[in-house]
């Protein structure tokens, strides 16, 4: 069944309604920018005792908040999480009928509700100090029933929402949002977090892959390696290249050491002189004395390498050869291998 629109819709818009859209978005944009500057002057002695609370904590920080400041508390958890700080939401709903268990002595409890005195935070207060936990509290009101049982109460009180009947949570969730960003940044950087830390708590982002793979994670080695000696013909070279599909060989002297490469790039060049493939020794046309990397360097370290060779070098590199401290060759890797490891 097909419903009708509610009698207040208008669709489409005329010229008028446009015009007011644009206005109203544009107002609701300005209220909540008034309300996140007026928090600066809240970051006080309170926000002081809340990190502090977070810092000493030797358990999880767990996170409740009920409908709106639900959905923030939820991002607030794992804002925590993601930068050092373990945490987890709780429904509070769900709190009083079993998940309180979820919450042990050494947890901290930061509780968000915009009034304080939202009944379904306020019920499972008596349950959390009976435990002897901590409590830090991000609401609207200081004199209200949650900030007085508070050990740690921000302030993220707004004058008024951004809706026009000023009732659909709309500046106080963005206060409550930014003051708990606030506490998670903070403390953060007093703990030292680093972006190394970071990349470990976000493996699946496109930063931990840039801050946690390293070459020798990407790179193709043994057999996989197009290898071919100093004395071989340039036919040869181009049969191991097409063989281990890199776009490239090494050319090695008897000790196995790295003294040249032959690219897709090098071919083109080589025929462009009326080379003979058949006889001619690859060893006359490689590119002599080739970047080369070590197998522990970063990957993304390496694309940036390869990007500013571009730039100053004859020829951009798209595949390159790993050796050890010998001059050694231990692996091979190329553009679209680091493409599919999501380094570029």
């Amino acid at each position: 069944m097909v419903y009708p629109p509610p009698a207040f819709s208008t669709w489409p818009l005329s010229k008028d309604n446009s015009n007011n859209v644009i206005s109203e978005g544009r107002a609701v944009i300005e209220a909540e920018s008034r309300a996140l500057s007026a928090l600066v002057e809240r970051v006080d002695h309170q926000f002081e005792q809340a990190c502090e609370l977070i810092l000493s904590c030797d358990g999880r920080l767990v996170v409740i908040g009920m409908g709106k400041s639900g959905h923030i508390g939820g991002k607030l958890a794992s804002t925590f999480a993601s930068t050092g700080t373990p945490a987890f939401f709780v429904h509070p709903g769900e709190a009083s009928h079993g998940d309180l268990g979820m919450i042990t002595p050494k947890d901290l409890v930061l509780a968000l509700s915009n009034s304080g005195e939202t009944p379904e935070v306020l019920n499972i207060l008596p349950m959390v100090k009976r435990m002897g936990v901590k409590l830090i509290a991000i609401t609207g009101d200081t004199h209200s029933t949650l900030a007085k049982q508070a050990d740690a109460c921000v302030n993220a009180g707004v004058d008024q929402e951004a809706c026009p009947l000023n009732l659909a949570p709309t500046t106080s969730t963005t206060a409550a949002l930014a003051m708990g960003d606030a506490l998670a940044i903070a403390v953060y950087t007093v703990r030292g977090f680093s972006a190394n830390d970071f990349a470990r708590t976000h493996p699946g982002g496109k930063l931990g892959r840039r801050l946690l793979l390293y070459v020798k994670d990407i790179m193709h080695s043994g057999d996989s390696i197009p290898m071919v000696n100093t004395s071989a013909t340039l036919e040869n070279a181009l049969l191991e290249m097409t063989s281990k599909s890199l776009g490239m060989t090494g050319v090695v002297d008897a000790n196995n050491k790295l003294v040249g490469i032959f690219t897709d790039g090098d071919l083109r060049r080589t025929l462009g002189k009326s080379v003979d493939v058949y006889r001619a020794s690859v060893a006359t046309v490689m590119t002599k004395n080739p970047f080369t990397v070590h197998e522990d360097v970063l990957a993304a370290e390496v694309l940036h390498m390869m990007r500013e060779h571009a730039q100053h070098g004859p020829h951009a590199i798209n595949g390159v050869f790993v050796v050890d401290q010998n001059k050694q060759v231990v692996g091979a890797f190329n553009t679209h291998d680091l493409l599919r490891a999501g380094i570029i």
